[in-house]
């Protein structure tokens, strides 16, 4: 099993294969899954049997997120190909309802950023929210992202923050 991040606080790190359930059971909250877009069970279970597939193939892909204390789940994040721009690095977390307004967000996004930048050659890491998010807006803002325009998806209006490679 590969770790991402570890800190005091939180693990970042490829999901076991036992743990399918505890991937679909966040999100079968209504209001951690208010600002995802709609997706059906059966796709949640596509998603796990790819995010282990990705594993064995390269290094973007959707990683469990473990509270070090006590080892519960926290949530699962997200690097992976911009579907807009294959030249930028999209992230994105969920977080269960217990984990919210603990500085939890912020801290997978600055991993995640240092993550991309560390093990790609992008020189963007972009990230997207429903325009109604104002929490995870505020996490990628905090987390030095800038908002751009929004973005247009299958109709709908996302709000579109970028964060560049820093310059050595």
């Amino acid at each position: 099993m590969s770790i991402l991040y570890h800190s005091p606080v939180i693990i970042i790190r490829e999901f076991l294969p036992q743990e399918q359930q505890t991937f679909l059971d966040l999100f079968k909250d209504d209001e951690v899954t208010q600002y995802l877009p709609v997706t059906s069970p059966e796709r949640y279970v596509e998603m796990f049997s790819e995010l282990l597939e990705n594993y064995e193939k390269n290094n973007l892909s959707r990683w469990a997120i473990f509270d070090t204390v006590n080892n519960n789940f926290v949530g699962m994040c997200v690097a992976r190909i911009f579907v807009h721009n294959t030249s930028q690095i999209e992230i994105g977390y969920v977080l269960s309802k217990a984990y919210w307004g603990k500085g939890i967000a912020t801290e997978v996004c600055k991993a995640l950023t240092h993550y991309s930048f560390a093990n790609t050659n992008t020189n963007e890491v972009v990230a997207i929210t429903d325009v109604n998010n104002s929490g995870s807006q505020h996490v990628l803002q905090k987390s030095g992202f800038e908002r751009l325009d929004n973005l247009i998806r299958d109709e709908e209006e996302l709000a579109y923050f970028r964060i560049k490679r820093p310059v050595i």
